[in-house]
Protein backbone atom coordinates (compact mmCIF):
# COMPACT_ATOMS: atom_id res chain seq x y z
CA UNK A 1 0.00 0.00 0.00
CA UNK A 2 1.07 3.70 -0.55
CA UNK A 3 -0.32 6.69 1.64
CA UNK A 4 -1.95 9.32 0.40
CA UNK A 5 0.26 12.04 1.30
CA UNK A 6 0.43 13.71 -2.08
CA UNK A 7 -2.88 12.53 -3.05
CA UNK A 8 -5.50 14.86 -5.36
CA UNK A 9 -7.08 15.01 -8.55
CA UNK A 10 -5.15 17.40 -10.41
CA UNK A 11 -6.65 15.65 -14.09
CA UNK A 12 -9.07 14.28 -15.35
CA UNK A 13 -8.49 10.44 -16.29
CA UNK A 14 -11.82 8.26 -16.18
CA UNK A 15 -15.67 9.94 -15.12
CA UNK A 16 -15.32 9.80 -11.36
CA UNK A 17 -12.33 11.97 -11.54
CA UNK A 18 -13.20 16.09 -11.32
CA UNK A 19 -10.39 18.89 -10.69
CA UNK A 20 -13.92 20.98 -9.20
CA UNK A 21 -13.98 18.46 -6.33
CA UNK A 22 -11.27 18.91 -4.24
CA UNK A 23 -9.86 16.21 -1.89
CA UNK A 24 -10.17 16.35 1.70
CA UNK A 25 -6.98 14.92 2.29
CA UNK A 26 -7.20 14.99 6.04
CA UNK A 27 -10.17 12.44 5.72
CA UNK A 28 -8.45 10.83 3.03
CA UNK A 29 -5.33 9.90 5.33
CA UNK A 30 -8.05 8.85 8.37
CA UNK A 31 -9.66 6.34 5.89
CA UNK A 32 -6.63 4.75 4.32
CA UNK A 33 -5.06 4.35 7.77
CA UNK A 34 -8.03 2.85 8.90
CA UNK A 35 -8.00 0.15 6.06
CA UNK A 36 -4.07 -0.52 6.83
CA UNK A 37 -5.33 -0.87 10.43
CA UNK A 38 -8.27 -3.80 10.05
CA UNK A 39 -5.98 -5.45 7.56
CA UNK A 40 -3.39 -5.81 10.21
CA UNK A 41 -6.10 -6.07 12.98
CA UNK A 42 -7.47 -9.27 10.69
CA UNK A 43 -4.00 -11.13 10.71
CA UNK A 44 -2.90 -9.69 7.23
CA UNK A 45 0.74 -8.00 6.85
CA UNK A 46 1.13 -4.44 4.67
CA UNK A 47 3.93 -3.36 3.54
CA UNK A 48 4.03 0.02 2.39
CA UNK A 49 5.49 1.70 -0.94
CA UNK A 50 6.77 5.91 -0.08
CA UNK A 51 5.02 8.02 -1.95
CA UNK A 52 6.54 10.39 -4.40
CA UNK A 53 5.37 13.84 -4.64
CA UNK A 54 3.73 14.69 -8.43
CA UNK A 55 2.44 11.54 -8.61
CA UNK A 56 -1.13 11.67 -6.69
CA UNK A 57 -2.68 8.67 -7.63
CA UNK A 58 0.36 6.32 -6.54
CA UNK A 59 -1.86 5.67 -3.71
CA UNK A 60 -3.90 3.16 -5.82
CA UNK A 61 -1.25 0.45 -5.26
CA UNK A 62 -3.22 -2.33 -7.30
CA UNK A 63 -2.67 -0.40 -10.13
CA UNK A 64 1.10 -1.12 -10.45
CA UNK A 65 1.61 -4.56 -10.81
CA UNK A 66 -0.04 -8.57 -10.57
CA UNK A 67 1.92 -10.74 -8.53
CA UNK A 68 1.12 -14.82 -8.63
CA UNK A 69 2.88 -17.33 -7.24
CA UNK A 70 6.05 -14.60 -5.38
CA UNK A 71 6.31 -13.64 -9.60
CA UNK A 72 5.62 -9.85 -10.35
CA UNK A 73 4.29 -8.62 -13.61
CA UNK A 74 4.43 -5.25 -13.75
CA UNK A 75 2.73 -2.42 -15.26
CA UNK A 76 2.24 -0.04 -17.79
CA UNK A 77 -0.13 2.82 -17.49
CA UNK A 78 -1.97 3.94 -20.03
CA UNK A 79 -2.49 7.72 -19.01
CA UNK A 80 1.03 9.51 -19.49
CA UNK A 81 0.12 11.00 -15.98
CA UNK A 82 0.59 7.39 -14.58
CA UNK A 83 3.32 6.21 -16.42
CA UNK A 84 5.99 7.41 -13.99
CA UNK A 85 4.28 5.37 -10.89
CA UNK A 86 5.50 1.76 -12.61
CA UNK A 87 9.36 2.48 -11.80
CA UNK A 88 8.81 3.27 -8.58
CA UNK A 89 7.24 0.20 -7.80
CA UNK A 90 9.77 -1.75 -9.41
CA UNK A 91 11.87 -0.18 -7.95
CA UNK A 92 10.56 -1.42 -4.62
CA UNK A 93 9.65 -4.59 -5.78
CA UNK A 94 13.39 -5.39 -6.69
CA UNK A 95 14.65 -4.57 -3.37
CA UNK A 96 12.31 -6.57 -1.91
CA UNK A 97 13.82 -9.87 -3.71
CA UNK A 98 11.12 -10.18 -6.22
CA UNK A 99 12.28 -10.23 -10.30
CA UNK A 100 9.69 -8.45 -12.18
CA UNK A 101 8.33 -8.84 -15.81
CA UNK A 102 7.95 -5.13 -17.76
CA UNK A 103 4.84 -6.05 -20.05
CA UNK A 104 5.13 -5.18 -23.78
CA UNK A 105 1.57 -3.94 -23.84
CA UNK A 106 -0.54 -1.49 -21.78
CA UNK A 107 -1.52 -2.98 -18.54
CA UNK A 108 -2.43 -1.79 -15.28
CA UNK A 109 -2.24 -4.20 -12.67
CA UNK A 110 -4.66 -5.50 -10.52
CA UNK A 111 -6.76 -2.89 -11.97
CA UNK A 112 -7.28 -5.09 -15.19
CA UNK A 113 -6.05 -8.50 -14.25
CA UNK A 114 -7.94 -10.56 -11.40
CA UNK A 115 -6.06 -13.84 -9.98
CA UNK A 116 -9.06 -16.58 -9.78
CA UNK A 117 -8.27 -19.97 -8.73
CA UNK A 118 -6.85 -21.37 -11.74
CA UNK A 119 -7.50 -18.61 -14.39
CA UNK A 120 -6.73 -15.08 -14.45
CA UNK A 121 -9.48 -13.03 -15.06
CA UNK A 122 -8.48 -10.03 -17.39
CA UNK A 123 -10.50 -6.78 -18.21
CA UNK A 124 -9.68 -5.08 -21.28
CA UNK A 125 -11.95 -1.87 -23.65
CA UNK A 126 -10.90 1.15 -21.64
CA UNK A 127 -6.99 0.79 -20.36
CA UNK A 128 -5.17 -2.80 -20.63
CA UNK A 129 -4.53 -4.34 -24.00
CA UNK A 130 -5.49 -7.24 -25.21
CA UNK A 131 -2.33 -7.96 -26.26
CA UNK A 132 -1.21 -7.96 -22.29
CA UNK A 133 -3.49 -10.82 -22.10
CA UNK A 134 -1.67 -13.16 -24.41
CA UNK A 135 1.24 -11.87 -22.70
CA UNK A 136 0.47 -12.80 -18.74
CA UNK A 137 -0.73 -16.17 -19.49
CA UNK A 138 2.70 -16.81 -21.33
CA UNK A 139 4.49 -15.55 -18.17
CA UNK A 140 2.22 -17.06 -15.51
CA UNK A 141 1.28 -20.69 -17.21
CA UNK A 142 -2.36 -19.87 -16.35
CA UNK A 143 -5.47 -19.47 -18.88
CA UNK A 144 -6.40 -15.53 -18.70
CA UNK A 145 -9.99 -15.33 -19.27
CA UNK A 146 -10.51 -12.15 -21.37
CA UNK A 147 -13.51 -10.03 -20.89
CA UNK A 148 -14.54 -6.70 -22.32
CA UNK A 149 -16.09 -3.83 -20.56
CA UNK A 150 -18.08 -1.78 -21.50
CA UNK A 151 -19.53 0.84 -19.46
CA UNK A 152 -16.76 3.98 -18.75
CA UNK A 153 -17.79 4.53 -15.42
CA UNK A 154 -15.98 0.58 -15.33
CA UNK A 155 -13.17 1.87 -16.98
CA UNK A 156 -11.25 -1.45 -14.82
CA UNK A 157 -12.33 -4.60 -13.86
CA UNK A 158 -11.82 -4.05 -10.26
CA UNK A 159 -14.24 -1.77 -10.19
CA UNK A 160 -16.98 -4.36 -11.78
CA UNK A 161 -15.55 -7.53 -10.60
CA UNK A 162 -13.40 -9.34 -7.31
CA UNK A 163 -12.85 -12.45 -6.65
CA UNK A 164 -14.41 -14.56 -3.11
CA UNK A 165 -12.45 -17.70 -3.14
CA UNK A 166 -9.09 -18.18 -1.64
CA UNK A 167 -5.68 -19.01 -3.23
CA UNK A 168 -5.47 -22.47 -1.48
CA UNK A 169 -6.44 -25.36 -3.65
CA UNK A 170 -5.85 -24.65 -7.14
CA UNK A 171 -8.50 -27.18 -8.36
CA UNK A 172 -11.31 -24.93 -6.44
CA UNK A 173 -11.99 -22.11 -8.93
CA UNK A 174 -13.76 -20.65 -5.57
CA UNK A 175 -16.29 -18.03 -6.96
CA UNK A 176 -16.55 -14.38 -7.73
CA UNK A 177 -18.95 -11.21 -7.48
CA UNK A 178 -19.79 -8.69 -9.96
CA UNK A 179 -22.15 -6.10 -11.94
CA UNK A 180 -23.59 -7.77 -15.42
CA UNK A 181 -23.96 -4.40 -16.66
CA UNK A 182 -19.92 -3.27 -16.76
CA UNK A 183 -18.86 -6.15 -19.34
CA UNK A 184 -20.07 -7.29 -22.89
CA UNK A 185 -23.21 -9.57 -23.39
CA UNK A 186 -20.54 -12.47 -24.60
CA UNK A 187 -18.12 -11.49 -21.35
CA UNK A 188 -21.36 -12.36 -19.24
CA UNK A 189 -22.43 -15.48 -20.66
CA UNK A 190 -18.13 -16.64 -20.34
CA UNK A 191 -19.05 -15.45 -16.44
CA UNK A 192 -22.26 -16.75 -16.53
CA UNK A 193 -20.69 -20.46 -17.31
CA UNK A 194 -17.82 -20.13 -15.46
CA UNK A 195 -19.41 -19.15 -11.91
CA UNK A 196 -23.14 -19.94 -11.87
CA UNK A 197 -23.71 -18.90 -8.03
CA UNK A 198 -21.21 -15.75 -8.40
CA UNK A 199 -23.22 -13.02 -6.07
CA UNK A 200 -24.64 -10.72 -8.54
CA UNK A 201 -24.23 -6.89 -7.33
CA UNK A 202 -27.01 -4.15 -8.89
CA UNK A 203 -26.17 -0.86 -10.06
CA UNK A 204 -26.67 0.79 -7.02
CA UNK A 205 -23.77 -1.08 -5.10
CA UNK A 206 -21.63 -1.32 -8.16
CA UNK A 207 -21.55 2.65 -8.44
CA UNK A 208 -20.66 2.68 -4.36
CA UNK A 209 -17.43 0.97 -5.20
CA UNK A 210 -18.98 -2.23 -3.38
CA UNK A 211 -17.01 -4.30 -6.05
CA UNK A 212 -13.96 -2.65 -5.25
CA UNK A 213 -13.53 -4.99 -2.11
CA UNK A 214 -10.63 -7.70 -0.74
CA UNK A 215 -11.48 -10.88 -0.01
CA UNK A 216 -9.32 -13.44 2.19
CA UNK A 217 -11.52 -16.40 1.69
CA UNK A 218 -13.52 -15.58 4.33
CA UNK A 219 -13.30 -11.66 5.33
CA UNK A 220 -14.51 -9.34 2.69
CA UNK A 221 -13.36 -5.77 2.68
CA UNK A 222 -15.99 -3.63 1.57
CA UNK A 223 -17.84 -0.57 1.36
CA UNK A 224 -20.24 0.22 3.82
CA UNK A 225 -22.31 2.19 1.05
CA UNK A 226 -22.84 -0.70 -0.81
CA UNK A 227 -25.83 -2.63 2.10
CA UNK A 228 -27.32 -4.78 -0.97
CA UNK A 229 -23.70 -6.39 -1.52
CA UNK A 230 -22.73 -6.67 2.22
CA UNK A 231 -26.04 -8.67 2.61
CA UNK A 232 -25.44 -10.65 -0.01
CA UNK A 233 -22.13 -11.74 0.81
CA UNK A 234 -23.62 -12.48 4.72
CA UNK A 235 -26.08 -14.37 3.37
CA UNK A 236 -23.78 -16.80 1.31
CA UNK A 237 -21.49 -16.80 4.69
CA UNK A 238 -18.38 -14.53 4.26
CA UNK A 239 -18.00 -12.24 7.03
CA UNK A 240 -18.27 -8.64 5.68
CA UNK A 241 -15.55 -5.99 7.24
CA UNK A 242 -17.05 -2.34 6.15
CA UNK A 243 -14.20 0.06 5.39
CA UNK A 244 -15.12 3.49 4.76
CA UNK A 245 -13.04 5.22 1.64
CA UNK A 246 -15.42 7.54 0.12
CA UNK A 247 -12.88 10.18 -0.74
CA UNK A 248 -11.09 7.90 -2.88
CA UNK A 249 -14.20 7.59 -4.98
CA UNK A 250 -13.20 11.23 -6.19
CA UNK A 251 -10.67 9.83 -8.16
CA UNK A 252 -12.25 6.52 -9.32
CA UNK A 253 -10.89 4.43 -6.29
CA UNK A 254 -11.83 2.34 -3.68
CA UNK A 255 -10.15 -0.41 -1.14
CA UNK A 256 -9.12 -2.35 -4.07
CA UNK A 257 -7.62 0.05 -5.62
CA UNK A 258 -5.44 1.08 -2.81
CA UNK A 259 -4.19 -2.95 -2.08
CA UNK A 260 -1.69 -4.44 -4.15
CA UNK A 261 -2.37 -8.46 -2.90
CA UNK A 262 1.01 -10.38 -2.73
CA UNK A 263 0.33 -13.90 -3.53
CA UNK A 264 3.38 -16.09 -2.76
Amino acid sequence: MCEPRYFDVRYTINPWMSTDDPVDLTLARDQWSTLVHTYREHGHTVETVAPVEGLPDMVFAANAAVVVDGRVFGSSFHAPERRPESSVYQTWFKAAGFDVHQPGSVCEGEGDLVPAGRFVLAGTGFRTHRAAHREVQDFFGRPVISLDLVDSRFYHLDTALFFLGGEGDASQDGDIAYYPGAFSPGSIEVLRRLYPRAVIATEEDALAFGLNSVSDGRHVFVAPQAGGLVAQLAHRGYVPVPVDLSEFRKAGGGIKCCTQEIRS
